[in-house]
């Protein structure tokens, strides 16, 4: 089990004493470089700044390899050493198979950490470099000090509709997260797909074209409604942001940051294509589902769904069945499915738990190279996985801008809209308003199980 007491227990001290210190030595400096200040945060946090250094990955997953071929060269000499020289035929074959067997077992977990090695750093080099647009705001970022005295970061959330028969990506989902960078605690903003006259920053070259919102003066055009900025604007306007990786982001980022008045650092693009095999990845999740829900179908060309998902509490999905859960428009409108949305991000959030993540490891990095694009930087990756667990821990509040008095997607009042994301980030003080519910407190729990009664078989006749 240790290396070098074998050869110290056949009389081999030179040899032995070498092993047994040079291995004493690999595993106090791993000990001491993690944990020499005892604390179980900032040995979370070298841990994770080891895990967005792709060369370095590599380089130890090289030298895990090595150590690993010398262990094996270390025990099956000692095993060779301190064998009886004379013994039945039997016991040759069943210490030499024991001995593999020994090496086998002990090796598994340490090819496994090799292997996560290197595909940790195969996916923060497909996802994190050469992604910088032109909106990434520059920033210093230090260990002590990733958000620059920030209070708050806020990431554009985006699920990318590439589907067959559609020409580009359209962003049918666009969720702002806005998070306290010290308690974690975050605020959700859901913005209808179909929202007219997104406005740009004042001091954008987007504003001065569009003054009036993104707009071509029909308010019904689909090819300029919000979810249509990502791909219409790189389409209509090449490079008038700046040099950039992804100029559909640099847009949509543009037209969120000017629609709701507050700075959008960054976004993480999810091609809903894939979005199942993250969900998979994961284990599934878990939802209340209150009404049928319905799996395929197109309401435009009057083709009814292929199924539905059965109504009930705490419903298990796989991949397949959460991207219909999140999409899934027969039947209802685009605000239902938003806050499905909503509970589909709250119940990944809930899933996401350390031990299912680190089961399926290698599926979810295999998922995450294929359908993940964002613009955080690699420096900032690690402070974001420390905010990430914050948040887990915290109070997620949800504002969805759905159709009311106060806001119509086809006519948005945006002094109203801004007005509403300052209160939800910054609540006033209580007011006595008469018992009428602000739309900036946390809205009824749609993500609760209060079923409509309504079965699939009553959804399928209805059709």
């Amino acid at each position: 089990m240790i290396p070098g007491t074998g050869y110290l227990f056949a009389k081999r001290k030179l040899a032995g004493w070498i092993v047994l210190l040079g291995w004493l030595a690999v595993l106090g400096s791993v000990v001491l470089y993690f944990g020499h200040d005892l604390d179980w945060a900032a040995a979370r946090t070298r841990l994770v700044n080891v895990a967005f250094e792709p060369t370095l990955l590599r380089t130890l997953a090289a030298v895990v390899a090595v150590l690993l071929l010398v262990w094996f060269f270390v025990v099956w000499t000692s095993y060779r050493l301190i064998r009886p020289r004379e013994r039945p035929r039997w016991h040759t074959v069943v210490g030499n198979l024991a001995v593999v067997v020994f090496c086998l077992v002990f090796a598994a977990p340490v090819v496994r950490a090799a292997q996560y090695a290197v595909a940790t750093a195969d996916f923060v080099t497909v996802v994190f470099d050469d992604n910088e647009v032109a909106t990434t705001p520059d920033y210093e970022v230090t260990e002590e000090n990733p958000w620059d005295g920030r209070e708050r970061v806020n990431v554009l959330l985006l699920g990318g509709d590439g589907g067959e028969g559609r020409e580009g990506v359209r962003t049918d989902s666009m969720i702002l997260l806005s998070i306290d960078t010290e308690t974690g605690k975050a605020v959700t903003f859901s913005l209808p797909r179909n929202m007219a006259n997104a406005q740009f920053p004042e001091d954008s070259p987007l504003h001065d074209l569009y003054p009036y919102g993104f707009s071509n003066g029909d308010p019904a055009s689909g090819e300029y409604m919000l979810n249509a900025v990502y791909r219409n604007v790189p389409s209509l306007h090449p490079g008038i942001l700046g040099k950039s990786s992804n100029e559909g982001a640099d847009a949509i980022k543009q037209a969120v940051e000017g629609s709701l008045g507050i700075p959008v650092e960054y976004y993480v693009l999810v091609n809903l294509d894939g979005f199942k095999e993250v969900v998979d990845a994961i284990g599934g999740v878990t939802v209340n589902v209150n009404e049928p829900i319905a799996i395929g179908g197109n309401t435009d060309a009057g083709v009814p769904p292929d199924d539905y998902l059965e109504p009930g509490a705490d419903q298990h999905l796989n991949g397949f069945q959460a991207l219909w859960f999140a999409r899934g428009r027969w039947g209802s409108d685009d605000y239902e499915r938003m806050e499905r949305q909503r509970c589909m991000v709250d119940a990944i959030i809930e899933a996401a738990d350390p031990g299912s993540l680190l089961l399926r490891y290698l599926d979810l990095l295999k998922a995450g190279e294929e359908i993940v694009y964002t613009d955080i930087p690699r420096e900032l990756a690690s402070a974001f996985v420390d905010l990430a667990l914050r948040v887990k821990d915290a109070k997620v509040k949800s504002v969805v801008f759905r159709s009311s008095e106060e806001f119509s997607s086809a006519d948005p009042d945006f002094v109203w809209m801004q007005d509403l994301v300052q209160r939800a980030i910054d609540p006033p003080p209580k007011n006595g308003s008469g018992g009428k519910r602000d739309p900036a407190d946390d809205p009824e729990d749609a993500c609760a199980y209060r079923p409509t009664g309504e079965t699939v078989e009553e959804a399928m006749a209805g059709y």
